[in-house]
C-alpha cells in the first residue's frame, strides 16, 4: 500500500469518527479491488508463462545460513525469480548450515555434525532440483559433502550426500537453463559483477550469471581487472588472517573505483558483505546487490 493511500485509510479508520463511514468503506473497497487486480495479473502472467515455456518444475530452496540471518531479501528475491521461471518452490524446514566453515578449517567431525542436519532435511524432499543462492554453499554440497562423510566414516550419509549433490544447482546455473519473462530495470545501471572463488573454480560458473544479466534491459556489465580475484573473505580466513583479508579486499575495491559502477553484483552474499563492509570502513561506501535481487527487480520493472 502506498504511503499516501495508507495515510488516508488510517485517517478514515481513526480520525474524526469516520471509521465505518462511507469514506472509509469506499477506500477499503478500492484497496481490495486493487489488491485483487494485482493478484489476478500475477496468476494470469504465471499461467501464460507456463503455457508458453512448459511445465512447472518443483524445486527446494536451500536458503543458506547467511541469507537466513543477514540477507533475507536475497531469499525472497530468489523465490520470486524461481516462480517467474515457472517453478514451484518449497523451503525445507530443518535446514541449517552446510558445514563449510568447519570443513575448511579442518574440523571434519564438527562439519559433519552440522551438515548432517541439513542433509536430513534435503534428503526428505522429492523436488527435482535443490537450488542454492550461493556458489560457496552449492560447491560444498555438490563437491565436498560426499568426501566429508566418507572422511568421518559415515558411509550411509555419504551415499545420501551423493544423491543430494546430484540434484543440487547454484541459482544462476539453474536459471540459465530456464526461460524467464522479459526483464528491464526502471533506470539503466552500470554493474560490476564479482566472480566468487567457489562459484568460479569449483562449479565453473563464470558464464551463467553474466548471461542472465545480459538478458536484463538497462543493465550494462562493465569490465574490471579484479573481477575474478578473491575478495579476501573466505569465511574464517578473514578472522584468522585479517590483515591479508583486508589487503585482498582493498585490491578489489581499488579496481572497482576505476570501473565506476553503480552496483556491485555477485552470487555469494558473503563476498558482497565483506566488500561492502570494507568500503564503508574506508569511507567509500558501495552499493551491492545479490544477482537474485537484480533479476527480481528487473522482472517487476523497478530499480534493484
Amino acid at each position: 500500500m502506498g504511503h499516501a493511500r495508507g495515510a488516508v485509510l488510517d485517517r478514515a479508520a481513526h480520525g474524526r469518527g469516520l471509521r465505518g463511514g462511507p469514506v472509509h468503506a469506499r477506500f477499503v473497497r478500492i484497496e481490495r479491488v486493487r489488491r485483487g487486480t494485482r493478484a489476478r495479473r500475477r496468476r494470469i502472467a504465471e499461467r501464460a508463462h507456463l503455457a508458453h515455456y512448459g511445465r512447472s518444475v518443483r524445486v527446494s530452496l536451500l536458503v543458506t545460513c547467511l541469507v537466513d540471518l543477514f540477507e533475507p531479501d536475497t531469499g525472497v528475491a530468489a523465490v520470486k525469480v524461481l516462480r517467474a521461471a515457472g517453478c514451484d518452490v518449497d523451503v525445507p524446514s530443518g535446514q541449517t548450515c552446510c558445514g563449510q566453515p568447519a570443513w575448511n578449517s579442518g574440523f571434519a567431525d564438527e562439519a559433519a555434525k552440522v551438515a548432517r542436519t541439513t542433509l536430513d532435511a534435503l534428503s526428505e524432499t522429492d523436488s527435482e532440483a535443490i537450488v542454492v543462492p550461493a556458489g560457496s554453499c552449492a560447491a560444498m554440497i555438490r563437491v565436498f559433502w560426499p568426501e566429508l562423510f566418507e572422511v568421518v566414516g559415515d558411509h550411509d550419509a555419504a551415499e545420501r550426500a551423493r544423491a543430494v549433490a546430484a540434484r543440487t544447482r547454484e541459482l544462476t546455473e539453474f536459471l540459465a537453463e530456464r526461460a524467464l519473462p522479459p526483464m528491464h530495470l526502471a533506470e539503466a545501471r552500470r554493474v560490476a559483477y564479482h566472480h566468487s572463488c567457489h562459484m568460479l573454480r569449483e562449479l565453473r560458473g563464470r558464464d551463467h550469471p553474466l548471461g542472465l544479466l545480459d538478458r536484463v534491459e538497462g543493465c550494462e556489465t562493465v569490465d574490471w581487472s579484479a573481477c575474478e580475484r578473491c575478495c579476501g573473505f573466505g569465511g574464517l580466513f578473514s578472522m584468522k588472517l585479517p590483515e591479508v583479508s583486508v589487503a585482498m579486499a582493498d585490491d578489489k575495491l581499488s579496481s572497482l573505483a576505476e570501473a565506476e559502477p553503480d552496483l556491485v553484483v555477485g552470487a555469494d552474499g558473503s563476498c558482497l558483505m565483506h566488500l561492502r563492509s570494507r568500503a564503508s570502513h574506508e569511507g567509500t561506501p558501495i552499493q551491492t546487490r545479490h544477482i537474485a535481487q537484480v533479476l527480481a527487480a528487473a522482472i517487476e520493472g523497478r530499480e534493484p
